[in-house]
């Protein structure tokens, strides 16, 4: 049956398991995203999401022809899905994206690069043909992130009946990044992008970013900036005709924002259930009564934990006061393990905060409390016990941990943020806002946390909560929709 609203996405909202005897077994997907579009789809007719198969055993299950209602997994050859996620996905566009090359040294373009791009185009090809074929006529389409850049594009070609949108996760590089790319390759991108009727970014910033390199001169075709920002700002654009000799349909493209916010009721939820209680006791037995500083993030690069972890030190050598008096809670869970640079980015974050201990921690004070594990109730039970949320980012598409602590921090917190989180442009009236490079700057905003009256930091906190509950999933996702068909 023809579907009249689809999803595409790289993560779908299930999962497989394979036990020994040979049973596949299904689960839910996790987190905020996962849960408001899989809550919002539920009330589509004939909705349907598109992802890719991710293990073994969603492979199994895709070949035995397991499936679950509104869910189709593709089966992509696991060669082809390892160049396409890992060698393009989260080693080029991340990287370009937020900003991480280390310019003496990289990119580097070469033919294995150009291999690996070979399988990008086609792992997106795939989606594409996917959505063509599922798609009832002049259905609704939202395509999500940097994975699947290239959809849009080739959907188009395919059903241009249909109504296409893309939301884009992470930021959108600045021109100076976007023209690290070779110029083919940046073309295909940029014009795989503007097959979508609407994009959509968390912020106006990534927006902009992507309407000033849309319209580069040596991007293939003719493109042409709209800017007011009523909602309808985009780009017009028509392409080249393949033989050269004039040029196609002229269109329009919207690009707008769409920051995506926290569910708090279901939030709340989830932070007061047994086994987060389990966790905050433990926690509190450990802090005591010690105030606290807590951050939750995988160990990417863009998330800046080194630099957080220098900043607690310089505090505690600049305001001696504030030693054995703080705890520095740190959830800092391993990130794409399998590319070495994350390797060892994980194991300096480790070192790092054993060097603080060893620095400066007593028989009854550990000044830095560092979990490497995925526990997600651990993280919880740190939220609400939330004196200071440290969120310093480089570069993140919107970041909601920012959003999410002052949601649940039982006492209220002050946030420290820095300008390189997308969520700066909501939260930066009641937040003290960092340069993600000053850690001196950062150290000195952690104690002014620290000292802030309750009575301010309440207020604040009851703003900040506010501003983050704004656009829940399932409210983002519709509001994309509607504008869509609109």
């Amino acid at each position: 049956m023809a579907s009249q609203v689809l999803v595409a996405a790289n993560r779908g909202p299930l999962s497989y398991a394979l036990d020994a005897d040979g049973t596949l077994s299904s689960r839910r997907g996790g987190g905020g995203l996962v849960s408001g579009l899989s809550a919002a789809l539920a009330a589509q007719p004939e909705a349907l999401w598109i992802c890719a198969a991710l293990s073994d055993a969603d492979r199994e299950a895709v070949r035995r022809g397991v499936s679950e209602p509104g869910v189709r997994m593709l089966d992509i050859d696991p060669e082809v899905y390892d160049d396409a996620y890992n060698g393009i996905a989260n080693s080029v566009l991340w990287f370009t994206h937020h900003h991480l090359y280390d310019v003496p040294r990289e990119p580097v373009f070469d033919a294995a690069f150009r291999r690996r791009w070979d399988s990008y185009t086609a792992y997106n090809q795939a989606f594409a043909e996917a959505l063509a074929e599922e798609a009832a006529e002049g259905a609704s389409v939202l395509v999500q992130d940097y994975h699947l850049a290239l959809v849009p594009g080739a959907l188009r070609e395919l059903r241009p009946d249909l109504r296409i949108a893309h939301f884009t996760h992470t930021p959108w590089a600045s021109r100076e990044f976007l023209d690290m790319l070779p110029d083919d390759i940046r073309s295909q991108l940029v014009w795989g992008m503007l097959g979508a009727d609407r994009l959509g970014f968390h912020t106006w910033g990534w927006a902009d970013n992507f309407i000033s390199g849309a319209t580069m001169d040596d991007v293939r075709g003719v493109a042409s900036a709209f800017f007011p920002r009523d909602g309808q700002s985009g780009v017009h654009h028509r392409r080249t005709t393949a033989d050269g000799s004039g040029y196609g349909e002229k269109r329009f493209t919207a690009v707008t924002q769409y920051p995506l916010g926290v569910d708090e009721e279901d939030l709340r939820t989830l932070a007061h259930r047994p086994e987060v209680d389990d966790k905050l006791a433990a926690l509190r037995a450990e802090v005591g009564d010690r105030r606290t500083i807590v951050r939750v993030d995988r160990t990417e690069l863009s998330k800046n934990v080194l630099r957080g972890l220098l900043a607690y030190r310089e505090l505690l050598t600049v305001h001696p006061e504030w030693r054995g008096r703080v705890v520095h809670l740190a959830s800092a869970y391993p990130s794409r393990q399998d590319l070495e640079v994350y390797r060892a980015y994980t194991a300096s974050v480790r070192e790092l905060a054993a060097e603080i201990n060893e620095e400066f921690g007593t028989e009854d004070w550990q000044p830095v409390l560092l979990s490497v594990q995925d526990d997600f109730a651990r993280s919880l039970a740190a939220y609400r016990l939330a004196d200071v949320a440290l969120i310093n980012p480089v570069r993140d598409g919107m970041n909601l941990v920012a959003k999410e602590i002052p949601v649940v921090s039982e006492a209220g917190c002050a946030l420290v943020l820095s300008t390189g989180a997308g969520a700066y442009e909501e939260l930066r009236g009641d937040a003290l806002t960092v340069s993600p490079y000053d850690v001196s700057a950062t150290a000195a905003a952690l104690h002014e946390a620290l000292s802030m009256p309750p009575a301010e930091r309440a207020e604040r906190t009851k703003r900040l909560a506010a501003a983050a509950t704004a656009l829940p999933p399932a409210a983002w996702f519709t509001a994309q929709l509607d504008a869509l068909r609109g």
